[in-house]
């Protein structure tokens, strides 16, 4: 080998004479945790767990929850109509870290899914957090100070209300996309004289719908709509009441009950393939609060199936087709008494363009002899009932709306970022984010079940468990790094809006079909869904990317590691507390050993499952 002349690295240049050297040390430890202040807006699923997971992972915090109504639940406390269930199965609907045994149905009625929210803030002690009554009505970013301004109305009973201002340095809106409700845009709604409805603010008055419905059975009752509101109302409703009419302007899928064969397995059943069938007996549910072993099983099955259905997303997929075939079979056997209505109610876009429900009982309503299937347009509602454009007319006693939802995604109070930006102007065309967690020129503000949030196939829960721990990392971020403000990029949010506009071409949800999940028209923008699979969603959340977002910092300290301190830790500092805090056993990662046993609860080798990747 030729021998090669060595050259020394050039020197650095010294640093100009104008930057100092050295800088004063803070006089706080690394992990002195300034105080941070939260607010929350909603006290639903998401905003429960934000009351569960700040307090837990951020020292130091302030929290507080503000909730307009008059209980927690969000969408399970503020339905009450006839038939509110639950459309995913029940055992997945509910937090990872919780444990449900006792659902009385495989879909969950609607009072069972609020007392088990109502139980959750109970355990974990959240009303400490949560501010019932409490219904925020504008908030706004001061940049001066880099905190939000929120103002709240209070009711105090007796149609009394009061108005105050409450600061936070993050705000997290945890409601969600359809919480909001309108009247149907129908003419002469106010010359009805019988009882009119709107499913959203049906109230049974301390009772329950059944309770009421007591009193029907000599009434006719129209129900309008045929989204998963409409249905569940019908097919409790139908068997109730002396005639019920079903008004309809839209095609829907109605899937048959899912995983049947799974389930019966695993129940030890022969079927579950009927509606009356999805009910559990006392000895299942017995079985399911006396061996967790097989309570496990059971769940993450469960959400395994569920979290397996994302192809069927895809246009054209093998999936897709096999399942459009399956619902048309068993939409056209169970219409038989009424083929007419199997012509008018079964899509001609494929599974999924339009949110997909089991509908349990709803087919063998419409086939009812008391049951009458109307698609022509409603001209207008009369003293006694609804005209139809046909010229037909329908005597009616009560009339329940399930339908005229608002999903416009301009929200019902004001938030004004920076730069005097309304999130209601910037959203007028169509609702853009980040990873739908958060908005340029907002900074510090961070989204539960935003604009592109919510799944189509596979479960909710997992996703909104990771964007509230993808808020929760944020704040700790800036505690940590005492930053007093972070705001993602605007081309961030750009980017994210060329990925949605190319993802959704290939799946179903591009098709021509009347949906929430698009802006505005049958062919619009998707809005609602996020652009991939659930575990895509939980993949692409669970580490946020922090060079998408702008930072300011808290001490006016040119050096961006000013934020390390005076080179101690707090205990060190105060010699307190546990100083060998990184080998407490949760905190040890402990390499996988030949026979250590899984981390779950459940070994899964034992399972029909095929276990997450890097579990």
């Amino acid at each position: 080998m030729g021998s090669k002349q060595y050259r020394p690295r050039p020197a650095e240049p010294a640093p100009p004479e104008d930057i100092p050297t050295k800088i004063k040390l803070g006089d706080f430890a690394v992990d002195e945790y300034r105080p941070i202040k939260v607010i929350v807006i909603g006290a639903g699923f998401s905003g429960i767990l934000a009351g569960i997971r700040f307090p837990q992972k951020i020292p130091n915090v302030e929290l507080a929850i503000y909730e307009k109504s008059a209980g927690v639940g969000g969408t399970w406390y503020n339905n009450r109509y006839p038939g509110v269930a639950c459309d995913v199965p029940a055992h997945c609907y509910q937090f990872s870290f919780e444990d449900k045994r006792d659902w009385s149905c495989f879909y969950a009625p609607g009072h069972e899914i609020q007392q088990h929210l109502q139980d959750v803030v109970d355990k974990y002690k959240l009303m400490r957090y949560i501010k019932l009554r409490h219904e925020v009505v504008h908030a706004q970013y001061d940049e001066a100070a880099c905190k939000w301004r929120v103002r709240v109305r209070r009711s105090k009973g007796d149609d009394e209300v009061e108005e105050f201002e409450d600061v936070a340095d993050v705000l997290m809106t945890a409601f969600g996309a359809i919480s909001r409700w309108n009247w149907p845009d129908i003419a002469g709604r106010k010359d009805f004289k019988g009882e009119l409805y709107h499913t959203a603010q049906f109230d049974p008055e301390g009772g329950s719908w059944e309770q009421v419905s007591e009193t029907w059975k000599s009434k006719r009752v129209g129900v309008i709509g045929s989204g998963s509101s409409a249905i569940q109302t019908v097919a409790a409703v139908h068997s109730k009441v002396s005639k019920l009419v079903n008004y309809v302007r839209g095609q829907t899928w109605i899937a048959v009950p899912f995983a049947s064969d799974t389930v019966s397995e695993l129940l030890g059943r022969q079927t579950v393939a009927e509606e009356n069938e999805l009910v559990l007996t006392s000895e299942e549910i017995e079985r399911f609060k006396t061996d967790p072993e097989y309570f496990w099983r059971f769940r993450r099955t469960m959400d395994n199936l569920m979290n397996s259905m994302n192809s069927y997303t895809l246009r054209g997929s093998k999936l897709s087709i096999e399942l459009q075939n399956l619902f048309q079979k068993k939409m056209e056997t169970e219409l038989a008494q009424k083929p007419w209505i199997a012509e008018k109610l079964i899509p001609v876009f494929p599974v999924s363009c339009r949110r997909l429900t089991p509908g349990p009982g709803y087919l063998k309503a419409l086939c009812a002899d008391n049951t009458d299937f109307v698609t022509s347009p409603i001209k207008q509602f009369t003293e006694s009932g609804i005209a139809t454009e046909d010229g037909q007319h329908q005597e009616l006693n009560i009339i329940l709306c399930a339908t005229g939802y608002d999903t416009s995604w301009q929200l019902p109070f004001t938030i004004i970022g920076r730069n005097s930006v309304d999130l209601n102007e910037k959203w007028k065309q169509y609702p853009s984010s980040y990873l739908s967690m958060c908005v340029d020129e907002f900074p510090n503000m961070f989204m539960a079940l935003g604009p592109n949030s919510i799944i189509g196939a596979g479960l909710l829960m997992p996703i909104l468990e990771a964007s509230v721990g993808y808020a929760v990392q944020a704040a700790v971020k800036m505690q940590r790094e005492r930053l007093k403000s972070m705001e993602v990029k605007a081309d961030a949010v750009r980017d994210f809006d060329q990925y949605i506009e190319s993802y959704f071409p290939q799946t179903v949800y591009s098709d021509k079909c009347r949906s929430w999940y698009k802006c505005g028209k049958e062919e619009g923008r998707v809005v609602g869904l996020w652009p991939g699979s659930s575990l895509h969603a939980v993949r692409a959340l669970q580490h946020p990317r922090w060079e998408d977002f702008e930072y300011s910092r808290l001490d006016h300290v040119p050096n961006r590691l000013y934020w390390l301190g005076d080179g101690q830790t707090y205990n060190e500092k105060t010699l307190t507390g546990d100083k060998a805090w990184y080998l407490s056993e949760d905190i040890i990662d402990r390499p996988p050993g030949q026979y250590e046993e899984l981390r779950s609860p459940i070994d899964c080798a034992n399972m029909d499952i095929v276990p997450v990747p890097g579990e």
